[in-house]
């Protein structure tokens, strides 16, 4: 696959944000990340693509120019809801002006009429044998009108698969937000962009050397108590975790550029900060702040530690950011650097 120039590129004129609000979105982390873009790379493969917030911003900085995109999920209401906005964007805004009016009129009660009423039977009418469901405008503008106006933009389904997230409380939600559809589906309708709902495992397939890759799972828990990691119906557990190390290890290995998030717990820990496998790989745990957003008490949500973990040396490193270290085995993890 071809090769990015090392020069650097001019910034989009007119920035895209992302459509939706996703758990575990990266844009209030942007600043740690950004410093592990390579200078040159090949394609971008994003296999838990969620918000899209790294995409966004690597399109914005105008850094996917010099290959093909492929944005992963394994959520086919997500991935069914982009594809909708990518082909028919005129069709999914006039399904969210008239789900705009009805919020307008009736606030919380719309909401569950559209989530109980409309949604969920009609995703259960167009669901597949193999779990996916079959996407329409009407779909995906409800899709959208959910997330803006639930709680805390949480997309979450019950063991039948139906979407139970409660309705938020927003005093002036933006549903119809014309420029910011408009954006996205312009984005997606680019040259080399490709939707595509899938196992994180697929991009073992796709990959190249030099290629970038951002890999953003569900999060492993830092207690017994705090088990939100899946935002679909099967849980990302233990296992799958040590399924996706293999995965981060065998792409490190192929010559590709790796950057993973996740938590700092344990179980993370063991596989990446001090891992000899994964240092053998070129991987190196960073730790960066980060604000925690999901919690059911306010005064419960604050500043914690979340692991970055490269084979990437970040650019304009500080001095700990160079020296290796082992978190919980009698060093220091690097702090990644904020620019």
């Amino acid at each position: 696959m071809s090769i990015a120039s090392p020069s650097t590129p001019s910034p989009r004129a007119t920035a895209v944000s992302p459509l939706l609000k996703w758990v575990g979105g990266k844009r209030q982390l942007l600043p740690h990340i950004r410093p592990f873009y390579p200078a040159a790379f090949g394609s971008y493969l994003e296999p838990f693509f969620g918000s899209g917030a790294v995409f966004f911003d690597l399109w914005n900085r105008g850094r996917l120019a010099a290959g093909p995109s492929v944005l992963i999920d394994c959520n086919s209401d997500l991935i069914g809801c982009y594809a909708m906005v990518r082909d028919r964007p005129g069709d999914v805004l006039r399904e969210l002006a008239g789900l705009a009016q009805g919020h307008a009129r009736d606030g919380q009660a719309h909401y569950y009429a559209v989530r109980d009423g409309r949604f969920n039977p009609g995703r259960d009418a167009r669901r597949a044998a193999d779990g996916s469901v079959a996407y329409t405008p009407e779909l995906a503008a409800m899709l959208i009108y959910l997330n803006r106006t639930g709680y805390n933009g949480l997309y979450r389904v019950n063991g039948r698969g139906h979407f139970n997230v409660p309705a938020g409380r927003y005093v002036r939600p933006r549903i119809a937000d014309v420029a910011r559809v408009q954006g996205v589906a312009a984005v997606l309708q680019g040259a080399g962009v490709t939707l595509r709902r899938g196992s994180f495992a697929d991009v073992l397939e796709l990959a190249q050397p030099r290629d970038f890759l951002y890999i953003d799972p569900p999060y492993a828990p830092l207690s017994t108590t705090a088990s939100f990691t899946s935002y679909t119906a099967p849980r990302f557990d233990a296992a799958d975790q040590r399924r996706l190390q293999q995965v981060v290890i065998a792409l490190a290995r192929r010559g590709c550029h790796v950057l993973l998030s996740n938590s700092t717990a344990a179980t993370i820990a063991a596989l990446y900060d001090g891992n000899p496998d994964a240092e053998a790989a070129g991987l190196r745990a960073y730790r960066v702040p980060a604000r925690r957003a999901v919690n059911s008490v306010a005064k419960g949500r604050g500043t914690i530690d979340e692991y970055l973990i490269s084979n990437i040396p970040p650019a304009a490193a500080a001095p700990a950011a160079e020296a290796g270290g082992r978190a919980g085995r009698g060093g220091s993890t690097p702090t990644a650097p904020n620019i």
